[in-house]
């Protein structure tokens, strides 16, 4: 696989960053010492350190060593990031070349080319991306949208990145809120599903470390069918369901108990919440 010469930064160092960084030196995209990462608490960063990443507690490091800065703090915080940054900011040459990469919810390009205005660059490269925390085990599903100034090469850089830990796609920036209803909060659904079929299992006598196992593994079956047979997921649940047997009988109750609506409407109020995170 192709590897990157680049400095990767991180700006915040929690959860989705560490998936992130993680997976780019597993799958062999960077080696662990092209990772900066910066955190407000050193003592945290333990992950990144054993990972064999730099860590520091000045995010102005990040943004002045590293080629490629993904920006991984809280989306209400980005305002107050972005002043640390502008105080502390060494101008540079190399502020051109730079590409700052976004994973914050709701958080729309010109927002972000506003808070990195004070870098003083009129063509500054902005990716906006959505991902979700399966990448940690190389199952993510990311979209990605880039400025006016991204070229096609930055594009293909990130697109090498985010795809080495899942599934990545180019998509209208229009369109990133609804996928974070779908795909950046569906990993949490997908749990909740998992938990309630294991909880029925156990109810029916399964030892709750089986009924977990087998929940998990049966969404991970189910998931890889529609994916490897390109099958609907309507004509695949059919031929489960036998006439009279027992399949249809259980999702009789899904039906009666709404959980399509209620599915439905989930990624509906996640994408809406997206959309207003990024007003606030």
């Amino acid at each position: 696989m192709a590897k990157l010469d680049e400095k990767i930064g991180f700006i915040g160092g929690g959860n989705m960053a560490f998936a992130i960084g993680s997976g780019l030196v597993r799958c062999g995209i960077v080696k662990a010492s092209q990772l900066l990462v910066s955190g407000p608490h050193l003592e945290t960063m333990q992950c990144w350190r054993e990972l064999g990443a730099e860590t520091c507690d000045e995010t102005s490091m990040v943004l002045e060593h590293t080629d490629i800065i993904f920006i991984c703090v809280k989306p209400h915080i980005l305002s107050t990031c972005a002043a640390q940054l502008k105080y502390k900011h060494v101008p540079s040459a190399k502020d051109a070349s730079k590409l700052v990469v976004s994973v914050l919810a709701g958080t729309s390009l010109k927002t972000l080319e506003e808070a990195f205005s004070f870098l003083g660059i009129s063509e500054l490269k902005v990716i906006r991306t959505m991902p979700n925390t399966s990448m940690q085990v190389g199952e993510g599903c990311t979209v990605y949208t880039g400025n006016a100034w991204v070229s096609h090469h930055d594009l293909e850089k990130i697109h090498l990145m985010l795809n080495a830990l899942g599934v990545a796609q180019q998509v209208p920036e229009t369109m990133i809120d609804a996928v974070t209803g779908l795909a950046g909060c569906g990993p949490a659904f997908a749990y909740t599903i998992i938990e309630a079929l294991a909880d029925g299992g156990v109810k029916q006598g399964v030892p709750r470390q089986m009924a977990l196992q087998f929940a998990a593994q049966t969404l991970l079956g189910a998931a890889k069918t529609v994916l490897l047979t390109g099958k609907h997921p309507a004509v695949l649940r059919d031929d489960v369901c036998s006439p009279g047997g027992a399949t249809i009988v259980g999702v009789h109750e899904l039906e009666k108990g709404n959980l399509r609506s209620t599915l439905i409407n989930a990624v509906e109020k996640s994408s809406q919440r997206s959309a207003e995170l990024g007003k606030k």
